[in-house]
């Protein structure tokens, strides 16, 4: 069982910066996570994930470049973002999957630990 807790969420005006993180506490073999966002009305989408195993990171087209994710050790997860944007507003979820995958990993049926969320407003 994995244990997900999010903090660093705020409210910046568009053009600033935040850094979300993720403590992971708990035991299995984690062997990705992934940041998701979910504005209201919107589906649940992924953002940046990150390969355990190979460290490898993939982005969500719109945040490429200005989103950076992170890990430090096992304990914890971070999402850099800088150049926000009104439309980047949204409630911000981490996530971890310890079990095989392929294809597409920034959906939510890769995952299959959460945490609450914490929540990002940007004006304009």
């Amino acid at each position: 069982q994995v244990q997900l807790v999010e903090s660093g969420g705020g409210s910046v005006q568009a053009g600033g910066s935040l850094r979300l993180s993720c403590a992971v506490s708990g035991s299995a073999a984690i062997n990705r996570m992934c940041w998701f966002r979910q504005a209201p009305g919107n589906e649940r989408e992924g953002v940046a994930t990150i390969s355990t195993i190979s460290g490898e990171p993939g982005y969500r087209p719109s945040v490429k470049c200005r989103f950076t994710i992170a890990r430090d050790g096992d304990e914890k997860l971070y999402l850099q973002m800088t150049s926000l944007k009104p439309e980047d507003t949204a409630m911000y979820y981490c996530a971890a999957a310890d079990r095989p995958g392929y294809g597409n990993v920034l959906v939510t049926g890769r995952y299959n630990y959460w945490g609450q969320g914490t929540q990002v407003t940007v004006s304009a």
